[in-house]
């Protein structure tokens, strides 16, 4: 094996090691200490390859990011064929759907925008930008096709629907019946309901 080879191996077993450590613990309880017992990582390697935690971190948020992004816009195109408000339901479902056959990549996504460290808080949202793009151009294409109430124009609608979209399954765990166990199928039942509330609301309006 070249040496170029062996480097690369050696960054791929770092990273992989601590993408496993982020993906069950949050930011401020891995170190790279930790990493480097957990998985027989020695730390003159550790530190031959990366300077520190934060290093660390943000290569495995970018890793998440990106293949999410990948995910979801296969994902979008094969919704491309249903009507619009079915798209932005189905839409908010594909990441949750993902999370659950990922959920170390979950931990990591949410410690990432929910519990962001601050420092890192400007090259998160750099890493954060392109999935944010696909996000709205997503969006841009969905909003014209959809009649709006005559006092929201389409570019609150579409940060509205940034915002929800953020914020959804954070919602949706509170909406679900408290204590019940849900499967699959009942939680898409649930998050399309959901969904249905935050576009039309639960209030007649008078006439």
């Amino acid at each position: 094996m070249k040496q170029k080879e062996r480097q690369e191996r050696s960054r791929q077993q770092i990273l992989q090691a601590a993408l496993a450590e982020f993906g069950i613990h949050n930011y401020e309880d891995v170190t790279m200490e930790k990493i480097c017992a957990a998985h027989g990582i020695s730390k003159g390697m550790m530190y031959h390859y990366y300077a520190n935690k934060d290093e660390l971190f943000l290569l495995c948020v970018q890793n998440i990011f990106d293949k999410l992004r990948i995910h979801l816009e296969t994902q979008a195109a094969v919704l491309a064929s249903q009507d619009p408000l079915e798209r932005i339901q189905n839409y908010f479902l594909i990441r949750e759907c993902y999370f659950r056959q990922h959920p170390m990549e979950k931990k990591i996504f949410e410690n990432a925008l929910f519990r962001t460290p601050q420092h890192l808080k400007d090259e998160i949202a750099a890493l954060r930008r392109p999935l944010r793009d696909m996000n709205l151009h997503f969006l841009q294409q969905i909003i014209h096709e959809l009649a709006l109430r005559p006092c929201i124009d389409y570019a609150e609608a579409i940060h509205y629907l940034e915002a929800v979209e953020d914020i959804f399954w954070g919602l949706l765990a509170q909406y679900s019946p408290p204590g019940e166990a849900i499967d699959l199928h009942g939680q898409t039942a649930a998050a399309r309901r959901l969904v249905d509330l935050l576009l039309f609301g639960v209030l007649r309006q008078a006439l």
